[in-house]
């Protein structure tokens, strides 16, 4: 298994949130996830300006296997996308916990994020799953 980075917080639905030096909030899918996804060849992004509610579906990738909703780890209002994933979705493959990122929110309540899984919860729940 890839080493889980430690500054991020993680939902059970596997998607990751960091919370950046700007006090926004970068949102993508966990290595585990894209793994089990396969190939991704579509990625559909909230729109900038979208007010997202915590655990809410807000945005989609495909794979060749399967398509999966994107659950937002805490409530804001969505301030960038990851534009660049239109063209090659496949970064999130390539690089889940960096350029695959998907979004960033602005948000309501930053502390939201004490709800979210830390990187060693996370980890043991992978483990749970593979058993």
């Amino acid at each position: 298994m890839n080493e889980i980075p430690g500054d991020l917080k993680f939902l059970r639905s596997h998607e990751w949130a960091r919370i950046d030096d700007n006090g926004r909030v970068t949102v993508g899918i966990s290595e585990h996830a894209q793994a089990q996804l396969g190939d991704l060849v579509y990625v559909e992004l909230p729109d900038l300006g979208d007010h997202v509610d915590q655990g809410a579906a807000c945005a989609v990738v495909e794979s060749v296997k399967a398509a999966s909703d994107i659950y937002s780890p805490i409530a804001g209002k969505v301030v960038a996308v990851n534009e660049s994933l239109s063209d090659k979705p496949e970064t999130i493959n390539e690089d889940a916990f960096g350029d695959g990122w998907i979004f960033t929110i602005e948000p309501d309540d930053v502390g939201q994020m004490e709800e979210l899984l830390t990187p060693d919860e996370y980890a043991a729940l992978l483990e749970e799953e593979e058993h």
